[in-house]
């Protein structure tokens, strides 16, 4: 009887640490990666689209693995400041972000090309590039470099300006201006203005304190980062634009490769299912800027086809000559990328 007892308490036992085995297995099989980019954070429905996309990819990518695979959000550069994210994700010590690639340039000179000034002049456009050859290439660029693409993210511009609204090329002259990379700062020193190289998320100290006059930026920063406290007017992206920039969803190769074949498939059916979400979540953003700088007291205008034709007369002689001259297939990637109509 007593053996028949023993058996039973080591049998429950062996039970109990088996449950116990599988747990732990389990908690050891789920995989988190951590993302961290630039923008605001939002609440549900509201706030920063950028930030709004990236925790619907987490939320669809935890349901889709079951758990395996889970993602943590960190906006505001809270994780990692905003000019070292695209290093970051190339060594592999930052997972993901939604980051404006041309960020990294300096490290990575043919990612300019995706904010060349009056290159994109369209969200449909942009897209087209992900099938196009320009878009082969590039992808096959940023994964010899350690990162990887899951989500096409365009975005649209507008300039601000403590003074007179800035249409033409004549209206920055004598100005310090912010352009968002060397790409669209030589094309506004082209015009004469002063370029101040900075982030996005930094734009309203300089406004407010004379550092800058303007700058221009995305329709949903022009918003998030309240620009219209510091500006007295504004120039939307409603109509025409010569700043249509790349703003992806990336994931580190290095973090890509410790993910199974599933989560892999998972990341990326789920990154491209987003990328409508992204794009009316731009276009919105252009209109609302207009509405919410009008109720601030901004002046608020347009850019038409005749004054972007004259930004990007300068923009071939300064921004589209200094890629070709100084990037060693300079000319071959701006080619690709003028034949996406």
């Amino acid at each position: 009887m007593k053996s028949y007892a023993r058996s039973l308490v080591l049998s429950a036992f062996a039970g109990i640490l088996a449950l116990g085995l599988s747990a732990t297995s389990h908690a050891q099989e789920v995989k988190v990666l951590k993302l961290s980019h630039q923008f605001p954070a939002s609440n549900g429905d509201d706030g920063d689209f950028r930030d709004r996309l990236a925790r619907k990819f987490a939320k669809e990518v935890e349901e889709k693995t079951g758990g395996s695979l889970k993602i943590e959000i960190y906006p505001s550069s809270s994780m990692i400041k905003t000019m070292s994210q695209f290093s970051a994700l190339r060594k592999g010590t930052l997972d993901m972000s939604v980051l404006p690639l041309a960020y990294g340039s300096g490290e990575v000179p043919e990612v300019g090309l995706t904010l060349m000034p009056t290159l994109v002049q369209s969200y449909e456009q942009g897209l087209h590039w992900k099938t196009a050859p320009i878009g082969v290439e590039l992808e096959k660029i940023l994964e010899a470099k350690g990162i990887k693409i899951v989500t096409w993210v365009w975005q649209a511009g507008g300039t601000v300006s403590r003074g007179k609204p800035i249409v033409n090329p004549d209206d920055v002259k004598g100005l310090k201006i912010r352009g968002g990379d060397k790409t669209i700062d030589l094309m506004l020193k082209g015009a004469g203005g002063s370029d101040t190289n900075l982030p996005s998320s930094e734009i309203y100290n300089a406004m407010s304190t004379g550092v800058l006059d303007a700058a221009v930026t995305s329709s949903t920063s022009l918003i998030s980062y309240r620009l219209y406290e510091v500006s007295k007017s504004v120039t939307t992206a409603r109509d025409k634009s010569f700043w249509f920039m790349f703003e992806p969803l990336l994931i580190s190769k290095a973090s890509w490769d410790t993910l199974t074949p599933q989560q892999q498939k998972v990341v990326m059916e789920v990154g491209a299912s987003l990328e409508p979400f992204a794009m009316e979540g731009a276009k919105r953003d252009d209109r609302l800027l207009a509405e919410i700088y009008a109720k601030a007291g901004s002046k608020v205008v347009d850019m038409n086809q005749a004054s972007f034709d004259k930004w990007k007369a300068i923009a071939r002689q300064t921004s589209f000559k200094n890629f070709t001259d100084n990037v060693a297939n300079g000319k071959q990637l701006l080619d690709m990328a003028l034949s996406v109509k």
